[in-house]
C-alpha cells in the first residue's frame, strides 16, 4: 500500500484546509497538496510564522495557490471566527486535514479552564469540523482526516479527570487527546454512513517525527530523541504521507486508520495501522461525542 505522490492526478479547482500548516508535518502536507493543484488554506495560530512558511513553500513550488487564515484551536471563539471567515471567502471545502497539535508537560489550560492538549488537539478540531462540514460536497473524494498518534495505544478517556489533574504521567494526557482524535474520526464516519453520506472520515498517525512537538520534554528525553532520530524517526516529508494517503488515495474506506508499517510503526511504507481495543469502543466514542458537543456548545448536525 505504499503511496507515491507522483501517481496523483491534478486536484485543480479543489480546496483544502490544513491546520498547523506553518511547520513540521503540516508544512510538508501543505506543500504536497499545493503541488497537486489544491488551493490550500493554511490555518495557523501565528501569522508571522505562517507568512514565513508560505514564502518557503512558494520558493519550492512557485505556482502554489495558498491563503492564510488565523486559527487558534485552543480558543473556541477563534475557531468560530475562522469558520465564519472561511465561509465568507469560499463556497466549498473538499478536504479538511486536522493536523495541528500540541504536546505539553506543564498542565496549561485554555481560557475556559480546559487542559490545553485536549482543547487544542481534539475540541478545536471537533468544532471546526462541525462548523465547516456543510460546505463539503457529498462525494467520496471529500475527506476529513484526523491526525492521531501511536500514543493513543496506552491511553483512555478520563471522563472523571479530563484535565489530568490527578494523572502522574504527563504523556498519558497527551495520549488521551490523540485517542480522542482517533475516536472522533471513527464516530464521525459512522454517523456519515448512517446519514447516507458519501464523504468519509479517516484517521492517520505519522509514526515518529521530529515535528516540533518535543520542545517541552525533559532534556534527557529530548536529546535522546535527537540522537536516535536518524534511526527511529521519519523526516517530516515522510511523516506527512499517511495524511496525504488518506486525503488523496482512492484506495481507502471511511473509518480506516493509516500509518507507517515499520518497526513499532515509527517508520516505513503507509498501510493500515494498529489501534488499541479501547479505541474501538463505540460506547466510549458516543460519550466523548456528547461531551464534546457540550463543551463546544454546538450540536453536531450532519
Amino acid at each position: 500500500m505504499d503511496f507515491k505522490l507522483k501517481n496523483i492526478p491534478t486536484q485543480q479547482g479543489r480546496i483544502a484546509i490544513v491546520t498547523g500548516a506553518n511547520n513540521g508535518i503540516g508544512f510538508e502536507t501543505t506543500l504536497a497538496m499545493a503541488k497537486y493543484g489544491f488551493k490550500v488554506v493554511m490555518a495557523c495560530r501565528n501569522m508571522a510564522k505562517a507568512e514565513k512558511a508560505k514564502s518557503a513553500i512558494l520558493q519550492k513550488s512557485p505556482d502554489a495557490d495558498l491563503d492564510i487564515l488565523q486559527l487558534d484551536l485552543s480558543d473556541l471563539n477563534s475557531v468560530r471566527a475562522f469558520a465564519k471567515n472561511f465561509k465568507n471567502n469560499y463556497s466549498k471545502l473538499n478536504v479538511l486535514i486536522n493536523n495541528a497539535g500540541v504536546l505539553i508537560y506543564s498542565g496549561k489550560k485554555n481560557g475556559a479552564g480546559i487542559e490545553l492538549q485536549f482543547a487544542t488537539n481534539h475540541l478545536g478540531h471537533f468544532l471546526l469540523t462541525n462548523l465547516l462540514i456543510d460546505l463539503m460536497p457529498d462525494d467520496a473524494a471529500s475527506r476529513i482526516v484526523a491526525l492521531s498518534s501511536i500514543a493513543h495505544k496506552t491511553a483512555k478517556i478520563h471522563f472523571d479527570d479530563l484535565n489530568g489533574e490527578n494523572i502522574d504521567d504527563a504523556e498519558a494526557v497527551y495520549g488521551q487527546s490523540k485517542l480522542a482524535n482517533l475516536m472522533f474520526a471513527d464516530a464521525l464516519n459512522r454517523q456519515l454512513k448512517q446519514s447516507g453520506k458519501k464523504m468519509v472520515a479517516l484517521a492517520v498517525h505519522p509514526g515518529g517525527s521530529d515535528s516540533g512537538l518535543f520542545d517541552e520534554m525533559s532534556k534527557v528525553k529530548y536529546y535522546t530523541f535527537k540522537i536516535l532520530s536518524p534511526f527511529i524517526l521519519n523526516s517530516n516529508a515522510s511523516a506527512a504521507k499517511p495524511s496525504l494517503f488518506a486525503a488523496l488515495s482512492t484506495d481507502v474506506q471511511g473509518g480506516e486508520y493509516f500509518g507507517p508499517q515499520g518497526f513499532n510503526e515509527f517508520k516505513g511504507k503507509v498501510g493500515v495501522a494498529k489501534r488499541s481495543d479501547y479505541s474501538k469502543r463505540e460506547d466510549v466514542a458516543t460519550r466523548l461525542w456528547q461531551l464534546s458537543e457540550k463543551l463546544t456548545g454546538q450540536p453536531f448536525i450532519l
